[in-house]
């Protein structure tokens, strides 16, 4: 009964002539100019935070917060190369750095040799 009323309370204060703003997906949407550095390739075929083996040649990465599987661009602002990588894995562990790539995501954005890169992330989550 209590159950009930609480409902029915709920639906008269929904009804009443407030606005109620429900968020659009655009909010599930991002992008953002971060820094980002690359894995090295001594990490080949160590298990990641997601439970794959790292792979140099993969286009993936490691992100602190993206779920798993999340699909991100991540495009050299000084040459406007982008590449699409996949998290699966957590990191990088300092605050300074946002992202970081597997080596072929680095070499095809052109960053590798720079170590740590100021690149632009876009995505959204599903």
């Amino acid at each position: 009964m209590k159950c009930l009323l609480l409902l029915s309370s709920l639906f008269l204060f929904l009804n009443s002539n407030q606005k109620i703003e429900v968020p659009s997906k655009a909010l599930d949407s991002a992008k953002k100019t971060v820094l980002a550095t690359y894995y090295h390739r001594k990490f080949e075929g160590h298990r990641t935070t997601s439970g794959t083996k790292y792979r140099y040649k993969k286009l993936t990465a490691a992100h602190r917060t993206l779920p798993f599987g999340t699909m991100v661009t991540v495009t050299n602002p000084s040459n406007g190369k982008s590449v699409i990588v996949k998290v699966n894995d957590r990191g990088p562990f300092t605050k300074k750095l946002a992202i970081d790539l597997s080596e072929s995501a680095a070499k095809q954005i052109g960053i590798y040799n720079k170590g740590i890169a100021k690149v632009n992330l876009s995505y959204t989550l599903e």
